[in-house]
């Protein structure tokens, strides 16, 4: 358990790290007292433009990764046998990197008011297994395609992946903790599943700046 306790930390160091709204801040504004209110890519893409917003999304996307690498190689010793990429060392870096989403989303030193944790979860999907992380962003590239709504193809992706771990024979508490995370990004998602349902989503198009 103490391992656990300890990847989840490791995460959420990472996880402060609050790209969007350093990037408000450098223009002037509190990007979470504009458009939807979020702290993450897309509202960062709405109002600054899309060269703030792609590195909002590469900074996000990384430092799940890296609090992933980074709890792999401390307890890589744990499960001996493994390689680096293998399920046999995947427990360690999915808690960091559900610890990551969670500093993302809920920063304690900006009031828990971050951002929606997908760029931060897309992250992890990667780390986690390739066959997972081509699968789900093929069903959330169509999606966008389709609809252009980057909310709804969040939605497919992180609703696909504790299934694509099942079929691919994870452990039940792996697969537990991505249905948990898969959770979470769906409750921070209410009022964009509101506003689909009632039509008012707003579609996505990258503002230049």
């Amino acid at each position: 358990m103490l391992f656990r306790i300890v990847c989840l930390l490791i995460g959420y160091a990472f996880g402060l790290f609050q790209t969007s709204y350093l990037m408000g801040k450098m223009s002037g504004i509190d990007i979470r007292e504009h458009g939807s209110k979020s702290a993450g890519f897309t509202n960062t893409n709405r109002i600054l433009g899309i060269k703030k917003g792609a590195v909002v999304f590469v900074v996000d996307v990384l430092k799940a990764a890296l609090a992933f690498v980074v709890a792999t190689l401390i307890y890589r010793g744990l499960d001996a046998g493994g390689t680096f990429f293998t399920s046999n060392w995947v427990l360690p870096g999915l808690y960091a990197g559900f610890g990551a989403v969670l500093g993302h989303s809920f920063p304690f030193y900006l009031k828990f008011r971050g951002g929606k944790g997908v760029s931060c979860a897309l992250g992890l999907i990667i780390m986690l297994d390739w066959r997972v992380a081509l699968i789900s962003f093929v069903i959330g590239f169509i999606a966008v395609a389709l609809s252009r709504f980057i909310s709804l193809a969040s939605l497919l992706i992180t609703l696909s992946v504790p299934i694509l771990m099942f079929v691919f024979g994870y452990k039940m508490e792996i697969i537990g903790l991505a249905a948990l995370l898969c959770m979470l990004i769906w409750i921070l998602h209410r009022a964009n599943i509101q506003r689909l349902l009632s039509g008012g989503e707003n579609k996505f198009s990258f503002r230049r700046k």
